[in-house]
């Protein structure tokens, strides 16, 4: 009995690994298969990185040149400077939406995740800037690709020096973290109370309570 127990144990765990496998071996395809059909597919959506009045600028441009295609902006700018930004351009607002919750690029793809899920959307475009470059695009990739979302990315020329700062050592943890969670995020979703569309944003009530934009967006006179 004790010479077939050792034996018993190796064998289910033979079948265990086996079984592990196979299913990561469809998961890899299938997503595979749903990345190639969604590259072919139009932009669904725009995700607008925060850390930069320029990508604001650029997303209002964005809401006129597509009205129809629903733009979430993470954690940029004080919300009535992006209202201010939208109504100065004459932007339509009414499929802009903006996510509060990210403190970090991870956590703009972490909180991002389940909004464009729930979007259903395929096939997003990533607003950032060439100074948060590649760790914000292959953070993109590994979050939104395991989810079968394919990821293309507009650069917004700055000037002067954006809020986001890139090093070996923050990509490289990144990357280990959004590999971590993409696996966790296939069973957990978090949720993120602090999304709210911009057509909604209270401006008589923030103009009593007070707040700041940055001098590039030309709002200092309004």
């Amino acid at each position: 009995m004790s010479d077939r127990s050792p034996k018993t144990r190796k064998r289910w765990r033979q079948v265990a690994v086996g079984l592990l496998v196979a299913v990561v071996t469809t998961w890899g395809v299938q997503t595979g298969l749903a990345l190639r059909n969604a590259a072919d597919r139009p932009t669904d959506a725009f995700l607008v990185l925060g850390g930069s009045i320029q990508r604001e600028i650029y997303a209002a441009e964005l809401a006129k040149q597509s009205p129809q295609t629903p733009i979430l902006i993470s954690s940029g700018s004080p919300d009535p400077c992006i209202w201010l930004l939208f109504d100065q351009s004459a932007a339509p607002q009414n499929q802009v939406w903006l996510e509060r919750c990210a403190d970090s690029t991870f956590g703009n793809f972490y909180f991002s995740l389940p909004i464009l899920q729930q979007w259903q959307v395929r096939h997003v475009t990533l607003i950032t800037s060439a100074t948060h470059l590649p760790r914000a695009k292959w953070l993109a990739q590994i979050l939104l690709g395991s989810h079968g979302i394919w990821v293309e990315t507009q650069l917004v020329k700055e000037t002067g020096i954006p809020g986001n700062r890139e090093s070996v050592l923050k990509t490289g943890l990144d990357v280990l973290r959004s590999l971590a969670w993409a696996g966790i995020s296939q069973f957990y979703s978090p949720i993120c109370r602090q999304v709210s569309p911009l057509s909604e944003i209270d401006l008589e009530a923030w103009q009593q309570r007070g707040f700041k934009c940055e001098h590039q967006g030309g709002l200092d006179r309004i």
